[in-house]
């Protein structure tokens, strides 16, 4: 009996990280997977990012310019409606700041392919330059304080780590999704701009009778940033009243505001009024903007 290779498109985001999305793209060059759409979204980038592009890829790459940042949620969404378009039966979101490992899409499809009930599944995740180390399997979503914490593997973690499991949700970083879902659910909430639609997504996913899976066989490299951005703390702060408003109960969401205004606002006070104070500031200006996020409808 002949294998059955449904079309996946990959859609990348490049916001002035050409180096990043190159060698990304040259990873991609090397999957075992033969059914598959390379699109780029340039993302607004300031110099003539996509022209290198498709003057390195060729017909490898299909491109997509923006004027402006859309952000991540906006950005992927260009890529969902042309993959939707196209007649992808899958989509994958993928950062420009990986690199994958040959048969990281086909492990992904075929756990996707074998249960009608998976809605999302997403792989593992290393840090790039520790080729077996420190990596990410999904996350784990509470409601109670709004945090969505990786589930994380340390370099004496056990084979528990390497089971197929159901997860919270998949990091965007690197996460595939059927075609039936997104029809079912929708696209990803663009109000988020950058930071917690992915786990928006998943959550939605769930809430719909959908599994969001995580695929250890599946292997990703991510160049995982490690300094906060005073951008990264505004959204992240913002995006978490959000997504609790958006996902919680009542009586969740007054606990989580509770929670927020004392335990967490006093953790952040102490560790960057003096010490960071800009970003202290963007941690401010976020909360704000958050307690304004409680009046936006669900």
């Amino acid at each position: 009996m002949q294998a059955v290779y449904p079309k996946v498109v990959i859609v990348i985001l490049n916001w002035n990280g050409l180096a990043d999305t190159l060698e990304c793209l040259e990873s991609l060059k090397m999957i075992a997977y033969p059914n598959y759409v390379v699109l780029v979204i340039d993302n607004g980038s300031k110099g003539n990012d996509a022209e290198i592009i498709k003057q390195k890829f060729g017909d490898f790459v299909c491109t997509i310019e923006e004027e402006k940042n859309l952000g991540f949620a906006g950005g992927s969404n260009v890529g969902i409606r042309w993959a939707i378009q196209s007649g992808a039966k899958y989509v994958l979101l993928l950062n420009n700041d990986t690199v994958v490992d040959p048969d990281f899409l086909m492990e992904l499809v075929n756990v996707a392919q074998n249960d009608v009930q998976i809605g999302i599944v997403g792989p593992k995740v290393y840090y790039y330059g520790q080729p077996t180390e420190n990596a990410t399997a999904g996350g784990t979503v509470n409601f109670w304080t709004g945090n969505t914490p990786l589930i994380r593997k340390s370099p004496t973690e056990d084979e528990r780590f390497d089971k197929i499991e159901e997860v919270d949700f998949v990091s965007g970083c690197a996460l595939l999704i059927k075609e039936e879902t997104i029809r079912k659910i929708g696209l990803l909430n663009e109000m988020y701009f950058a930071y917690y639609e992915e786990t928006d997504w998943c959550t939605r996913a769930k809430k719909a009778g959908f599994k969001v899976v995580y695929v250890p066989k599946a292997k990703i490299w991510h160049k995982i940033k490690t300094k906060t951005s005073e951008l990264m703390m505004y959204y992240m702060t913002r995006n978490r009243f959000l997504f609790v408003k958006r996902n919680s109960s009542s009586f969740q969401l007054i606990v989580f505001t509770i929670f927020f205004l004392t335990t967490d606002f006093i953790f952040q006070m102490k560790n960057k009024l003096f010490l960071k104070p800009k970003l202290f500031i963007a941690y401010l200006k976020g909360i704000r903007a958050g307690l304004y996020a409680l009046s936006y409808p669900k």
